[in-house]
């Protein structure tokens, strides 16, 4: 018998109808609110490269993409239909949360407070509103935690199979599945039990993930890795700040107010004799935490995690909440988490009164005035000689741009538009035929765009029209008389990641 496993392996009941009810909750609200504003630019990318089927893109494996191509011919092309499977996911994602407190031992109280806990956490919520690559890896993260906390606690190796099938399914949505495994197994091997890195059932498992990610994996080995292109330039443009901003914006992100539970979480992981073999959970936080500083990569990388250390602290603050007044503060602390989440995360404000939630959550403003770019591109369109269309182009400086033109510029009789940025340079160039007149709409304030035109001259600008201070406020469009060289020659410089 192994000292650091339980002799029984008996667990509460799973509270499914409470649970289930929060859960329901939270996508219902989703849905309610779906519409509400409108495409964040990475959604209009998503659905372009859906567009573009492949094992791979330079930025990113091919799950999410698939999922917006599977959701918009089912649901609709529209922002509610696209976002039906983040709903479900974030819906997902709270009972998976419960049954991390569940297989830590906690009973109905401690499930409720978990699924409560994830439901008013702005992260949960964020990346639950819309169709993300983040929307996935957080459910594929917490799923995957749970099998591990079932192999820990059982030592029955056969848990690796579905661990070794959920990696695999996480790998061809995001890379960033990889730190989570490595940070667990240097836990499990500082701190044990190790015997579970023993035996067949391992080398299964580990068969089991590079089978299905495998497809992805050939494909950017074959294109010459450029997601470590991509991932280099976000360490090198964004590490310093994402290194100074990660322990707020880890507060922040998940809800300030739960900081209590999670760190009465680590304490609970690491003292308690009866979690002995889940202590390797307690020291996985800080592995992550140390590999994503070391990488530059952004703050909600190891905000997963967190909300599993958030369920392991539920007993405990179900055990301190006894008594009126202490029940008063758990529930005022829960009603304030949601509603500051909400205004943060969620399109709960008029579109022209974001400014403050903006500066928190630039996500918010980038779901604003994607039909009013494509109406300033179309006007500028319109000042192409009607003889000069059939050999002219429409130009975008990045995925957002473009993926708007593409959603919104049929209706308003625009052509295919293209763009070097990430995939959509792998969509293009134009044909050399095209030596027409080009509409260039490139962000405020960026010069470096023109050297690639001849005879421009700036024929609008983008207004969202809600005072929203987003990436495309103000930008340009200009009207350019032809190319430098040709597109096929230019196309090279054209491509970039950042």
């Amino acid at each position: 018998m192994n000292p650091e496993r339980p002799v029984t392996g008996g667990r509460p009941a799973f509270a499914a109808v409470p649970v289930g009810i929060i859960a329901a909750g939270i996508a219902v609200t989703l849905f309610a609110l779906s519409s509400r504003y409108g495409f964040h630019r990475d959604e209009l990318y998503f659905m372009a490269a859906g567009a573009h089927p492949a094992w791979g893109y330079v930025d990113q494996p091919p799950l999410t993409p698939i999922v917006a191509r599977a959701a918009t011919a089912l649901f609709g092309n529209t922002p509610t239909g696209l976002r039906v499977p983040a709903t479900l996911a974030a819906a997902a994602t709270i009972i998976v949360v419960a049954l991390v407190a569940r297989e830590l031992g906690g009973g109905r109280g401690a499930q409720v407070l978990a699924a409560l806990s994830a439901a008013v956490s702005g992260f949960v919520l964020a990346v639950g509103h819309m169709v993300s690559t983040a929307t996935f890896d957080l459910l594929a993260w917490v799923l995957i935690a749970w099998l591990a906390l079932r192999l820990l606690r059982t030592g029955d190796g056969r848990w690796w199979l579905a661990m070794g099938a959920a990696v695999g399914v996480g790998t061809l949505n995001k890379y960033l599945v990889g730190l989570l495994v490595v940070a667990l197994v240097v836990a499990v091997l500082a701190v044990g039990p190790r015997d579970v890195l023993r035996g067949r059932w391992l080398v299964a498992g580990v068969v089991i993930a590079v089978v299905l990610a495998a497809p992805n994996l050939w494909w950017q080995a074959t294109h010459g890795w450029p997601q470590l292109t991509v991932a280099g330039g976000i360490s090198a443009d964004d590490g310093t700040e994402n290194r100074v901003l990660f322990v707020p914006m880890q507060i922040a992100f998940l809800s300030p107010l739960l900081v209590p539970v999670w760190i009465a979480g680590i304490r609970r992981l690491w003292r308690d004799p009866g979690l002995r073999w889940a202590r390797s959970m307690a020291v996985a936080y800080p592995v992550l935490c140390v590999l994503v500083l070391a990488s530059g990569g952004k703050p909600y990388y190891a905000l997963p995690l967190l909300l599993v250390l958030t369920a392991a602290g539920c007993e405990p603050l179900v055990r301190w909440a006894r008594g009126r007044w202490r029940v008063a503060t758990v529930v005022v602390a829960g009603l304030v988490a949601a509603a500051t989440s909400a205004v943060i995360t969620l399109p709960v404000l008029p579109a022209d009164s974001l400014s403050v939630p903006n500066a928190i959550n630039e996500e918010q403003g980038e779901q604003i005035g994607w039909q009013r770019l494509t109406a300033a591109v179309a006007a500028g369109w319109s000042a192409v000689p009607a003889a000069q269309r059939s050999r002219a182009v429409i130009f975008a400086e990045n995925y957002g741009e473009a993926g708007a033109i593409a959603r919104y510029g049929p209706n308003r009789g625009l052509p295919e538009p293209y763009s070097g940025h990430m995939s959509n340079a792998d969509w293009g160039p134009p044909p050399d035929s095209s030596n027409g007149p080009v509409v260039v709409v490139a962000q405020e304030g960026d010069q470096s765009i023109g050297r690639f035109f001849t005879g421009c001259r700036v024929v609008g600008h983008v207004d969202t029209g809600r005072g929203v201070d987003n990436q495309e406020q103000g930008a340009p469009v200009t009207l350019c008389s032809g190319t430098t060289r040709p597109w096929s020659a230019l196309w090279p410089s054209l491509r970039h990641y950042y």
